[in-house]
């Protein structure tokens, strides 16, 4: 037998191999740290802008929804007959009379109302101008015309939480709302709810609900609208809460009762002129480290706790600047693009005329009434801050920084000709921001 083979010489890794693997192993996990981080600063970017970009379409519609009706009165949409019309542009549907000879009553029934209407009339005059819709454009330190919460429960201007967002504007809208009222009929012997002329002139109005109109009960205002298809009055009423009012008392004379009204219908001013305030409140970020962003506010009828129905309700979040254009027009029929105190300011000569001017000529704001056209403009946080972001990222426009300048590239957050900088309003610096922007058409004034 042969003998057995000699055995191998065994050989391990030496130390310097072992070095090398671990530099090449620590190599490939600090790449795949790095694809990590990279990845997971990507998807944090991407859902962070997912998010704003859902809130800001959000935030627009909801804006865009009730500024398309400003101004809107029952049935102004359907083309009927209307009388009174002066300049083309304002008639006695879209500016009511106003009967009632207590000036305290009509802004007591309406909510966010601002300024003083003045004297007590002493004859019929038509809705103010101020009324129908108000601007307010906020600096750091200032609203023009004047501040919104003076006179209001709007928050007042701040970096705490509940407060109003610094520099972002503010603005009430009016409207009839279309599902309110009660159908009535000007002919004494149809059955349902009607108004009849009364031996004394006054109206008597008897309501009888249809089915889906509200109860007898829910009329609670002492201001009644009476519209329909070419004009509407605002008058006084007593006997609320029973089933007939009269327009009795409170009216410097009695509201007429035309023969000829096409559809008509009664609401209660209070309620059913709804008044809706958008403004930007300061809220919890909920990152839980106390940073703070802002909520679009959709105030309806002076909000919570208010009478005739109010409400104030967060629609959106992330939303850090909000301002405003009005495309005004004039008396030659050219559009063009004011801010709100040049709106509030302007001289009478450059308003449209109204059926009955308000004695002495208070009717302050005139160019309200003649706002075709509204530009919106919102900014959009992230909401929590990303601080791995580059200069690149953190850059945006927003066209309400020196609108006069045109359009310009992306710039800083803190740059020099911002009107307002997100450190001036309490908010982080590192996040994706990105503007949204809108022009609505308005029903304000006739096409």
């Amino acid at each position: 037998m042969s003998a057995p083979p000699s055995s191998r010489r065994q050989r391990g890794m030496s130390l310097i191999e072992l070095m090398i693997a671990m530099l090449l192993g620590l190599l490939v996990s600090a790449g795949v740290v790095v694809l990590f981080d990279s990845a997971s600063r990507f998807f944090s970017a991407q859902a962070q802008l997912s998010r704003l970009q859902e809130e800001g379409r959000f935030a627009i519609a909801q804006i865009r929804s009730d500024l398309a009706m400003a101004g809107g009165q029952y049935c102004n949409n359907s083309g009927g007959d209307a009388r009174g019309v002066a300049d083309s542009g304002v008639d006695g549907l879209r500016a009511p009379t106003v009967y009632a000879s207590d000036m305290n009553a009509l802004t007591k029934a309406l909510a966010d109302v601002t300024t003083p209407l003045g004297a007590v009339p002493s004859a019929p005059y038509t809705f103010p101008s101020s009324l129908a819709m108000r601007g307010y454009d906020c600096t750091t330190n200032a609203c023009t015309p004047l501040d919104p919460s003076k006179g209001t429960s709007i928050p007042a201007m701040g970096t705490a939480v509940g407060k109003r967002v610094v520099g972002a504007s503010v603005i009430t809208v009016r409207y009839v709302n279309p599902s309110g009222g009660w159908t009535v009929s000007a002919d004494s012997g149809a059955s349902g709810s009607k108004v009849i002329k009364q031996g004394d002139g006054s109206l008597g109005i008897r309501l009888v609900p249809a089915a889906g109109e509200p109860a007898i009960k829910d009329f609670q205002g002492s201001l009644a609208l009476l519209a329909d298809c070419s004009n509407g009055q605002v008058f006084a009423v007593s006997g609320q809460g029973s089933s007939t009012l009269a327009s009795t008392g409170n009216n410097t004379v009695q509201p007429v009762l035309d023969e000829r009204m096409a559809a008509p219908r009664l609401f209660d001013l209070s309620r059913n002129l709804q008044t809706v305030t958008y403004y930007l409140k300061v809220v919890d970020s909920g990152d839980g480290s106390g940073h703070t962003t802002g909520g679009l506010v959709r105030r309806v009828n002076g909000g919570n706790g208010a009478v005739n129905g109010g409400s104030a309700e967060e629609i959106a979040r992330g939303v850090e600047r909000l301002d405003f254009r009005y495309g005004v027009r004039l008396r030659d029929g050219s559009v063009r693009y004011y801010t709100a105190a040049q709106v509030d300011n302007a001289p009478t000569s450059d308003c449209l005329a109204v059926p009955v001017p308000m004695p002495g000529g208070g009717d302050h704001g005139c160019l309200w009434r003649s706002v075709s056209l509204i530009e919106v403009n919102l900014l959009m946080d992230g909401q929590h801050p990303l601080y791995s972001l580059t200069p690149d990222e953190l850059a945006y426009t927003y066209a309400a920084d020196n609108a006069s300048k045109g359009p310009q590239s992306p710039q800083s957050p803190i740059a020099a000709d911002r009107n307002v900088t997100p450190p001036q309003q309490g908010f982080p610096l590192p996040m994706l921001r990105r503007e949204f922007s809108t022009v609505v058409a308005v029903r304000n004034v006739n096409p």
